[in-house]
């Protein structure tokens, strides 16, 4: 792991792992963001975060939703694109550092995080951009590797500081209510890169509806 975050290294690492004809993480949605859909309204605004090659916000704009996919990865979100095209659905693509600055497109009903695993010295501001962008009632739905992850081979970092548990969750997104927190062990089959059992840890929380005091 790098020990300062270098943005224009991780975006010519994420360039390289998505230069090839397959899709690293498959077409298909994650199954826990699946598993979520009820809690959003319909012709919600949705952002996708790190979304990569676009099969989260492929899926959501198939849904019917007003969906952003964002990711650093200019290679990524090409694939996110003919993604889009072939599925017949439209979504804006956003080629951004998600920890530049403020999220563009602000507020959103709900923000979707899929392994966005970050160094902790971005994470915390990153996960504050994402309650900031949140229009009051709006969700963050996030799943991520756990610190247990650490030794399988299942996908995910193997540098225990960029992996998540939910002690960290609750301190990042302390602004939000916490609607589901779960630690666990899931079986993954998202693609070449996401194969077998894996620790995960899954979040879903709500901004407040208003402001206190």
């Amino acid at each position: 792991m790098l020990a300062t975050w270098d943005a224009m290294a991780e975006t010519a690492h994420w360039d390289e792992r998505y230069a090839v004809a397959h899709y690293i993480y498959g077409t298909s949605p994650n199954a826990y963001l699946r598993s979520q859909l009820y809690r959003l309204p319909e012709g919600s605004r949705v952002l996708v975060a790190a979304d990569g090659e676009g099969r989260n916000g492929t899926w959501l704009a198939e849904q019917g939703f007003d969906v952003t996919s964002l990711d650093q990865s200019p290679v990524g979100l090409g694939k996110a694109a003919a993604l889009a095209r072939e599925r017949g659905v439209a979504m804006r693509l956003v080629c951004a550092d998600l920890a530049a600055g403020p999220l563009p497109g602000a507020p959103y009903d709900a923000i979707v995080a899929i392994f966005a695993h970050f160094p902790p010295e971005i994470r915390s501001r990153i996960h504050g951009a994402f309650v900031a962008a949140l229009r009051p009632g709006g969700l963050v739905i996030l799943e991520a590797f756990h610190r247990r992850q650490i030794g399988l081979h299942s996908g995910g970092p193997q540098a225990v500081d960029m992996l998540y548990d939910a002690d960290l969750l609750r301190r990042d997104f302390a602004d939000l209510v916490v609607l589901e927190l779960l630690e666990g062990v899931t079986r993954l089959d998202e693609g070449p890169k996401h194969q077998g059992e894996g620790w995960v840890v899954r979040f879903v929380g709500r901004k407040a509806e208003t402001l206190s005091g």
